[in-house]
């Protein structure tokens, strides 16, 4: 018999529904390569007026969307700006370096929220010698802070200095859908001050496979290109496309239940005195544990966790991630907690 583990690894292991299933299977189909498939152009378009922008190109993951926004805003020797634990600079395997000959440079933000005041002071003086600063990359929800939302006041400095300065920005909104559900703000308004914005439909909306990069026609057709180049053009695409069609039209609304699940298993754990977290980081689907007063490393910790069927990763250096998403149940969410306060009472 399979064991069956309550899996909080990542909101990524979410598997299609019976209805997400039919609409795939269901799907009309064409060649992509040739802008011929039916139902990734439904998407594209249903996407680019989701998130107010001309155009939208549909890619394999969300790492290419990110990196093709890179590819297609710099040239090589420029320098991207984005904050210190941003998964373009963290989980993107050296991407910007690699794909686009590009040097990042990290600032320290609080909560992943980095200020314009912080950008002002690292922009690049114009002098050949120098590389060009060409890119700000905002990261909403940021993931390695722990699924914390960036706040639209700051988002709206951060452009005005970049509109003086002349520089593009981009935003990683892999899981824009939960900042938008947890503000009321919507997409369109988060995406109205970015030059690109890549979104993501594999994680807590719940499709197998996929993300979207949008900005005006220009740059997505430059993106096109280069989505070849890097082994991204599909071509019966459209059998994946309405999976994810499906779930930007069925579940976006439910992402607040993950959070209140997020909510509720903090509560449950916050008087356990051998671990800790930033209680104001919680602000969507994902917690950071901090396991050092344990006495145990991340790794042994996630261990025992394992022998009692609940799965997490490694979060920050002394630190355990728990993600909440539309394939665990509140019920599920209450065991887990429940086992955390019989292994660290």
């Amino acid at each position: 018999m399979t064991l069956q583990f309550i899996d909080l690894r990542s909101d990524t292991v979410t598997k299609p529904s019976l209805a997400m299933r039919e609409a795939m299977a269901n799907a009309e189909v064409g060649d992509d390569v040739f802008l011929e498939d039916p139902t990734v152009n439904k998407l594209q378009s249903s996407v680019a007026e989701l998130l107010g922008k001309e155009s939208a190109l549909y890619v394999p993951s969300g790492s290419m969307s990110n990196q093709l926004c890179i590819k297609t805003h710099t040239e090589m020797g420029d320098e991207v700006i984005c904050e210190e634990g941003a998964h373009i600079f963290n989980f993107e395997t050296a991407g910007p370096a690699f794909l686009s000959n590009v040097q990042v440079k990290t600032l320290k933000g609080i909560r992943g929220v980095f200020t314009a005041e912080q950008i002002k002071q690292v922009i690049r003086p114009k002098v050949y010698y120098m590389p060009t600063t060409k890119l700000i990359s905002i990261e909403n929800t940021h993931n390695r802070a722990g699924g914390t939302i960036f706040p639209l006041e700051e988002i709206q400095r951060i452009r005005e200095l970049a509109l003086t300065e002349g520089i593009k920005m981009h935003l990683d909104g892999a899981r824009l859908w939960n900042a938008s559900i947890e503000t009321g703000i919507s997409p369109k308004e988060y995406a109205s001050y970015f030059d690109s914005v890549s979104v993501c439909f594999s994680k807590g909306l719940g499709a197998p496979v996929g993300s979207m990069l949008t900005g005006d026609k220009p740059f997505v057709e430059r993106a096109r290109k280069f989505r070849k180049v890097f082994g991204g053009g599909m071509r019966q695409a459209g059998i994946l496309a309405a999976a994810a069609l499906y779930a930007v039209q069925n579940n976006r609304e439910r992402l607040k239940e993950d959070h209140a699940k997020t909510r509720y298993f903090a509560n449950a754990i916050a008087q356990l005195s051998s671990l800790s977290f930033d209680t104001e980081s919680v602000q969507t689907n994902i917690i950071l544990i901090e396991t050092e007063k344990t006495g145990k490393t991340p790794a042994e910790v996630l261990a025992m966790l394992k022998s009692k069927n609940v799965l997490l990763t490694p979060g920050n250096y002394n630190s355990i991630r728990a993600v909440f998403h539309l394939d665990v149940s509140m019920e599920e969410t209450q065991q887990a907690a429940t086992v955390f306060q019989e292994l660290f009472k």
